[in-house]
């Protein structure tokens, strides 16, 4: 488990999160203990899924479908919010690494271990298949390795098998290369049948600490797992012939989860492990891990008594300047003004009107189908102007906004061009300076949607610029700790504000917008404004602070 970086939230829904777990490419997930010390593993998406209108549907399905599933050999789905700006779902914290951690740290398992795991396993997809669901994404890193027994996790891309298509059109890859089964690669029905089969790898994995299908990349795996048979040196006897059934590419010819589970565990897998699953290097690692989870409350719960001591003495009581009151994670709402607002200036004549109205609206643009366009938030997250780039699924969607002047290949590189240098003289030739108010380092919450979804923080640095020089930086800070950066030039200067050219940095992650897009900053009292015309980003919006 990792610490919380800075500026990650501390507080989701009910729980007081102490440090984070892991991450993936849905979100991240974190270590979190209710306010009546139970403890949880709680899943956050991206924040980008969260305007992704088809991804939440899908989401809110799969956690009903999840609360159903709470046979042996699971982490039960204890509390979710789908609804939430960011949505989330708290399973069962289970003391244990996962299949993947403790291969790559141990090396393979036993033959008794791996007996045990396929039973527990089998076990549980048992009881998931009865309820007419599949898990999907059977995989070494949602198995956990724990003293009670294995666990299957992260139902968070299961599906009823009734599913339509509808729900599974968003892009995300559903599944894992080299643990997908040959129909899910072909975008055939899926069954029950899919999940043996990366049951099949997985304990191939676990047996010999490799993947019976390896590869250098995604295809190669994929091409493989499709034409190709496994490669299953090292697998002996019984275990052998169990997992080339399971890999088996016709699904009608695969056993089932019951044949694989009685084939192993004759008298059921609580059998095996009670009798002691897994090795002593293993046993040591969970049980240290848990002594560290338990230090962990305890500090945790000794900081929160010492808060309310803190709370109930007054301002200046022992303790309140060092813990403090739990935080909480910050609301859409921008501050309100301190000062009047000045009066907007009319347009500049040489602009297009209405190219950043700053509408915020929160309606997304149709696309063909008639469905909306996915939205996107955890991009430079609000920067908008000639061109706009969304991340749909692992692609992009590259618009050109109304009155735009961008052209050429808005996804290349080389179609972003760096402002031309001004021709009006710079402030060391005394042309006109950017006045003294504008300067210096910006911070504050940024919302999208008309305020209804958070997008962090957004941190603008300002230093004096002529127009076509490079005015500053921008970073956005989203709710999970990931940052995107932008390069700022002056384009324009009024009396009322700066109109910017923002451009997105070459090194940002692959979530962020790239390109160039325009920026609005206008003073507001002792603060600074900070606005885009981006509705396929949700139109964010920042009420910034000076910081420095």
């Amino acid at each position: 488990m990792q610490p919380l970086d800075v500026g990650e939230s501390t507080v989701v829904g009910p729980y007081r999160l102490l440090g984070r777990l892991g991450s993936g490419g849905m979100g991240r997930v974190y270590l979190g203990r209710s306010a009546g010390g139970r403890t949880v593993a709680v899943k956050i998406v991206h924040p980008h899924f969260a305007l992704d209108e088809e991804f939440r549907a899908r989401f809110r399905r799969e956690v009903e479908a999840a609360r159903r599933v709470g046979g042996a050999w699971t982490a039960p789905v204890l509390d979710a919010d789908p609804e939430a700006p960011v949505p989330w779902v708290a399973t069962a914290y289970a003391a244990g690494p996962s299949l993947t951690a403790a291969i790559t740290d141990d090396g393979p398992l036993p033959l008794n271990s791996v007996r045990a795991l396929g039973a527990g396993l089998a076990e549980a997809l048992t009881a998931v298949h009865a309820l007419n669901l599949v898990h999907r994404d059977v995989k070494p890193s949602n198995v956990l390795l724990t003293l009670d027994g294995p666990l299957l996790i992260d139902f968070g891309i299961a599906r009823a098998t009734d599913g339509t298509a509808s729900l599974t059109s968003t892009g995300v890859s559903v599944g894992s290369p080299g643990y997908m089964s040959p129909e899910q690669i072909l975008g055939r029905p899926v069954t029950g049948a899919a999940d043996v089969f990366s049951l099949g790898a997985v304990l191939a994995y676990a047996a010999t600490g490799r993947s019976p299908f390896p590869g250098d990349s995604s295809a190669a795996l994929l091409y493989k797992v499709v034409h190709e048979e496994p490669q299953l040196d090292g697998l002996v006897g019984e275990l052998r012939d169990v997992v080339e059934r399971c890999l088996t590419k016709d699904p009608a010819a695969r056993p089932t989860p019951d044949e694989v589970a009685r084939r192993l565990a004759p008298q059921g897998a609580a059998r095996l492990v009670a009798g002691g699953w897994l090795p002593g290097a293993l046993v040591e690692r969970v049980s240290r891990g848990a002594v560290e989870l338990l230090n962990l409350e305890v500090a945790g719960a000794e900081a929160e008594a010492v808060a309310r001591e803190g709370a109930l003495s007054g301002p200046a009581g022992p303790g309140m300047g060092e813990f403090g009151p739990p935080p909480v994670m910050p609301g859409p709402v921008l501050p309100e003004p301190r000062d009047a607002e000045p009066e907007p200036e009319p347009e500049p004549s040489d602009r297009t009107p209405g190219k950043v109205s700053v509408s915020l609206a929160a309606t997304s643009a149709p696309v063909d189908g008639g469905r909306g366009r996915k939205l996107s938030c955890t991009v430079a997250l609000a920067v908008a102007g000639a061109l706009a780039a969304v991340t749909v699924g692992s692609g992009y969607v590259f618009d050109l906004l109304p009155g735009g002047r961008g052209g050429g290949d808005a996804g290349s590189d080389s179609a972003v061009e760096r402002p031309a240098p001004s021709t009006v003289p710079g402030p060391a030739s005394g042309a006109m300076t950017l006045p003294e108010s504008y300067v210096g380092t910006w911070e504050g919450p940024a919302v999208a949607l008309g305020g209804a979804l958070p997008m962090g923080t957004f941190r603008v640095t300002v230093q004096q610029a002529a127009v076509g020089e490079k005015l500053g930086t921008f970073r956005q800070t989203d709710q999970i700790g990931g940052t995107c950066d932008d390069d700022l030039f002056l384009k324009e200067v009024t009396k009322s504000r700066l109109v910017v050219t923002s451009i997105a940095d070459k090194s940002n992650r692959d979530v962020c917008t790239t390109g160039s897009h325009t920026v609005l900053l206008t003073p507001v009292g002792t603060d600074l404004k900070y606005e885009t015309d981006n509705p396929e980003a949700g139109d964010p919006v920042s009420r910034m602070s000076r910081v420095g």
